[in-house]
């Protein structure tokens, strides 16, 4: 008798212990290297979230993947083995985002990234992203452009899946609009000079030149060609869109055009904006603890992440508890049927077939005027 009374209390232990499980996050960004200037406020957000959602205990386990693949890979594998994982955010840049995949999708735990992603075929289904995919912004830009007399561009963009994709992005963009591209060049993001690729673009005399680039890197074209006297009109991607990229640019990158998710000129945004209160509070958390003008795209697809998490939590919740096989299929389950969550950036959506989910409500037109970000009415 006394055995099996003990063998009840422990199992009620057992159970007790499974119902206080906490939700493990584990959050890959680039700290470091090449896209720290994007990974140093993820992070800063990540040690600002509650430790909580929807009642239960968040554990938020963050390392630095120092904008490396191989690092990256080291990371989520460690998440996944070592921390029990439920969730990953992870990363900062797209082929660091691409190289967890791998793992997320081999160990079946949901990932959402904060970088944009290629289609990835049957590993389409573990991954989410935060930032507006490069349709909906190439698009943005060619209609832009289309307005402004726009008819020829040249186009440099990184060697990488960011430039390559941005290149096949804004081809069928301008194509929609009759505006032909000229001239393509590539760079690598520690690359310290692009003069050859300058020149080549300026031989081809495009009305405009779009920089496909991120962070501090995007900074270098653009300067060079400022330099060498390039005079036509100078677009970026919503990857330049923190403080970084202003100080470093300087003069040089005045009156740069980009389209940009709408947090970023919160304050600048009509009230009707379903994105704009979520904005003003991601705002006011970040520059509560950083500063004024400290806030970040970047930091704020992370806090977007932590947004659908408070969607998603709860209905996997109902179906089963953290630290299970079970649990990370209902969370990504419900990822996948978030409906009209207003974030930071847009409006989330998703579905079987589409896990960004958002739509044009997600991009407005900027400028970068005096050394600050100006909406383009």
């Amino acid at each position: 008798m006394q055995i099996r009374k003990l063998a009840l209390f422990l199992s009620s232990l057992c159970v007790a212990g499974a119902a206080l499980a906490d939700i493990t996050v584990g959050v890959s960004v680039s700290a470091t290297g090449p896209a720290a200037s994007l990974g140093i406020p993820e992070k800063n957000t990540f040690a600002l979230l509650p430790q909580t959602i929807a009642g239960e205990k968040v554990k938020w386990v963050v390392l630095d993947d120092a904008t490396d693949t191989t690092t990256a890979v080291k990371n989520a594998r460690k998440f996944v083995s070592e921390d029990k994982a439920d969730v990953l955010i992870a990363a900062t840049a797209t082929p660091t985002s691409m190289a967890i995949l791998e793992v997320a999708f081999e160990t079946k735990t949901p990932q959402i990234a904060m970088a944009p992603l290629p289609p990835a075929g049957e590993k389409a289904g573990w991954v989410f992203t935060t930032p507006q995919n490069f349709g909906l912004m190439a698009v943005a830009i060619a209609e832009h452009m289309a307005a402004n007399g726009v008819k020829t561009i040249g186009f440099i963009g990184y060697a990488d899946p960011y430039g390559e994709l941005w290149l096949k992005a804004i081809t069928g963009a301008a194509e929609g609009k009759g505006i032909k591209l000229t001239a393509v060049e590539r760079y690598q993001r520690n690359d310290t000079s692009v003069t050859g690729q300058a020149l080549k673009i300026m031989a081809a005399n495009p009305d405009a030149v779009l920089i496909a680039g991120s962070g501090t890197p995007a900074v270098l074209p653009q300067a060079t060609l400022v330099e060498r006297g390039y005079k036509g009109r100078y677009y970026q991607t919503h990857g330049i869109a923190n403080r970084d990229f202003l100080r470093v640019g300087g003069k040089n990158v005045e009156g740069t055009i980009f389209p940009v998710g709408p947090m970023l000129l919160a304050e600048q945004l009509p009230d009707s904006h379903p994105s704009k209160k979520p904005a003003l509070d991601y705002i006011k958390l970040y520059e509560g603890a950083h500063g004024p003008n400290s806030r970040s795209t970047f930091g704020a697809h992370a806090y977007d992440a932590y947004l659908l998490l408070t969607r998603a939590v709860p209905e996997a919740m109902k179906k089963a508890k953290p630290g299970t096989p079970e649990f990370r299929m209902a969370l990504r389950d419900a990822l996948e049927g978030v409906k009209e969550l207003p974030a930071t950036h847009g409006v989330f959506s998703m579905s079987p077939t589409n896990h960004n989910g958002f739509d044009a409500r997600a991009a407005v037109m900027a400028t970068v005027a005096n050394g600050d970000w100006k909406l383009l009415k």
